[in-house]
């Protein structure tokens, strides 16, 4: 009886196992696939993103610097990083070694850190052009916007540098992931998510507001006195930037919530987290890279022919010749709507 009792014992465990290791791999394969999408629509999208505003002199502007720079950090990380994450998920474990683990981490948080400042900018130059429109060429002259630019990026740098004297970027192989470690020190913890995603998201949230506002004063004159006058192209502009805001807020927010939540109190809440809403937080976080270049191609008129054209040009290499702004502006030289498109010339009252 024992040994019939020991025998299914056995039996059971390995069943069990057997039954944890075909969850797992069908999890694994759940994630690869999520991460194959987003490296193919990441390094497409946004490559023809920089490559529009390169060959398109109306989407030359300041504001779309903001953008170029958004994307180049949405790029770098499906370059090097999410490619050693597949490599984690292939062979169930980090094979890489700690020097790739620690540049892998590294670049992760400059790419989010990035993010999250290059959308704070985007914001601040939109609310500019729209509510203090007199002054917009002055504070966003060639120079200006540049050392705007500059700064954007070192801050991101002097944002990401103290994880190494932290010591928080560890390989987790929850996410397959050299990143950020929640545990490693609370107070830590909580200064990231305040600094770095907070503080930039209350900034956003009240210059979107102060747009929001105005654009409704416009649309009902609430003020008799209101000259401000909006074109189509310039509210456009305005919703796609406001989407790509909310897309991150909604992507990040949880990741953030839950190592808020781990910081506060380590020893309760992070043995409660579980495992998939916490793999699930991540590959969110991860698959945002991808979706800002779809937004502007489907809310942005001038985006939108860029991509047709230089996917055309793929097929038929002479059309990437053809200069396809024909009534280009002088971009930053004058005060260019950050979305202008070719059949909205006239102001209107929105």
């Amino acid at each position: 009886m024992d040994l019939e009792a020991n025998g299914s014992n056995c039996l059971s465990r390995n069943d069990s196992d057997r039954g944890a290791r075909a969850s797992s791999g069908g999890a694994s394969t759940a994630l690869a696939s999520v991460l194959i999408f987003t490296i193919v629509v990441d390094i497409l999208g946004n490559v023809l993103v920089i490559l529009s505003v390169y060959r398109n002199k109306k989407l030359r502007n300041a504001g779309n610097l903001f953008v170029v720079s958004l994307s180049v950090a949405d790029l770098v990380v499906a370059l090097y990083p999410y490619p050693l994450v597949l490599t984690a998920i292939f062979h169930d474990d980090w094979t890489m070694g700690d020097l790739h683990c620690q540049a892998s981490g590294f670049i992760m948080g400059l790419s989010v850190i990035g993010s999250i400042f290059n959308i704070t900018a985007i914001a601040l130059n939109r609310y500019c052009y729209i509510c203090h429109s007199l002054h917009y060429d002055r504070l966003y002259s060639l120079r200006n916007t540049c050392c705007y630019l500059g700064l954007t990026w070192l801050l991101t740098a002097l944002a990401t540098v103290p994880n190494f004297f932290v010591g928080s970027l560890q390989y987790d192989p929850r996410v397959y992931s050299c990143t950020f470690a929640q545990t490693v020190s609370s107070y830590y913890t909580v200064s990231v998510v305040v600094v770095h995603f907070l503080i930039p998201l209350l900034v956003v949230s009240y210059c979107y507001m102060r747009i929001w506002v105005l654009v409704i004063q416009v649309k009902h004159r609430v003020k008799p006195e209101q000259r401000t006058k909006l074109m189509p192209s310039d509210v456009r502009n305005f919703l796609t930037m406001f989407m790509v805001f909310v897309l991150f807020a909604v992507c990040w927010a949880p990741l953030n919530l839950i190592g808020l939540a781990v910081a506060i109190n380590p020893v309760k809440v992070a043995p409660n987290i579980p495992e998939w809403l916490f793999v699930t937080s991540y590959f969110m976080a991860y698959f945002n890279s991808c979706l800002n270049a779809i937004i502007y191609g489907l809310l942005n008129q001038n985006f939108r022919k860029e991509y047709k054209t230089i996917l055309l040009g793929l097929c038929i290499p002479r059309l990437l010749l053809v200069e396809t702004s024909r009534c280009a502006t002088e971009g930053l030289k004058s005060k260019p709507s950050p979305a202008f498109t070719n059949n909205n010339m006239a102001e209107i009252n929105v």
